[in-house]
C-alpha cells in the first residue's frame, strides 16, 4: 500500500508541483490550501507523512506542526521560503521533522521524504515490541529494560552510568521532541542549570560513543544546533 501525504502550500502551482511529483514516485497525496484545511483533514483521516509551508492562511504552519505534535508522531516535513537560522529553529523546536528551504530541489525533497518515513517505521516497529513486553522502551534497534535500567544496541548491551541510562531513556519517551541541554540536566540531576555547565555535552558524548561501539553503523542521537538533542 503507497504511503499517503498530506501536502499543505497555499501557493496551487507549488502545491501541484509536489503532488505530481509525489505521485510519480508512488505516493497517495491530498491538497490543502491553508492550515485549518489541513487540520480538518488531520482530524478527519491518518496520513504517513505532512509536507507543508510555515506561511499558510487560517492557521499558520508553526502553529499546526504544534497541534500535529500534541497527539501525533506523523512525521512533518517543512518546505519553506523563510531561509533565516531562526525560523528554521523555531519550527524543529515545535516538532517538525525535517526542513527545505525554497526553491527547493526536486531529488532532495523525495530523499528527505524516504528518510523520515523509514525512521518513522523503525520506529513503529519497536514501539510495538516494546508495547508488547511493558517496562521496556525501544527505538530504532535501540532497547531500554526500566525495571532493570539495562540498555542494549543492534542486540549489544550497553554499559551506562546511571546518568547516562536517565538522559537515554527520556530522549527514548520523546522520540520526535527536542530537548534542551537545561530540561535533560533538570530532569536528570534535579538541580538548577548553569548555562556554562558542560556536564550534559560531556553525557551525550559518551552515550553516542558507546553506542557507536555497539553499532558502528547506527545514528541515535541528534544534536538541533542552538537548543539541544533529540533522537535521530
Amino acid at each position: 500500500m503507497p504511503f499517503h501525504i498530506l501536502v499543505v502550500e497555499d501557493d496551487a502551482d507549488i502545491n501541484q508541483l509536489l503532488c505530481i511529483l509525489l505521485a510519480k514516485n508512488g505516493y497517495k497525496t491530498e491538497q490543502a490550501f491553508s492550515g485549518s484545511e489541513a487540520k480538518l483533514l488531520l482530524s478527519m483521516k491518518r496520513y504517513d507523512l505532512a509536507l507543508l509551508d510555515l506561511m499558510l492562511p487560517g492557521l499558520s504552519g508553526e502553529a499546526l506542526i504544534r497541534d500535529i505534535r500534541s497527539s501525533s508522531v506523523m512525521p512533518v516535513i517543512v518546505i519553506s521560503a523563510k531561509t533565516e537560522t531562526q525560523a528554521k529553529v523555531e519550527a524543529l523546536k515545535s516538532g517538525a521533522d525535517d526542513y527545505i528551504t525554497k526553491p527547493f530541489i526536486k531529488e532532495e525533497v523525495l530523499a528527505r521524504i524516504e528518510a523520515c518515513l523509514r525512521r518513522c517505521n523503525d520506529f513503529s516497529s519497536a514501539e510495538q515490541a516494546a508495547q508488547a513486553a511493558p517496562g521496556l522502551l525501544a527505538y530504532q534497534d535501540l532497547v531500554l529494560d526500566l525495571s532493570s535500567r539495562s540498555a542494549a544496541a543492534a542486540g549489544k548491551p550497553l554499559t551506562l552510568t546511571s546518568k547516562e541510562f536517565d538522559i537515554l531513556a527520556i530522549l527514548v519517551r520523546s522520540p520526535g521532541k527536542v530537548f534542551t541541554r537545561e530540561e535533560l540536566f533538570q530532569m536528570v540531576w534535579k538541580e538548577k542549570y548553569a548555562v556554562e555547565d558542560n556536564t550534559i555535552n560531556v553525557h551525550v558524548s559518551n552515550l553516542r560513543s558507546k553506542l557507536s561501539r555497539s553499532n558502528p553503523d547506527g545514528s541515535y542521537i541528534e544534536t538541533v544546533w542552538g537548543i539541544g538533542f533529540k533522537m535521530v
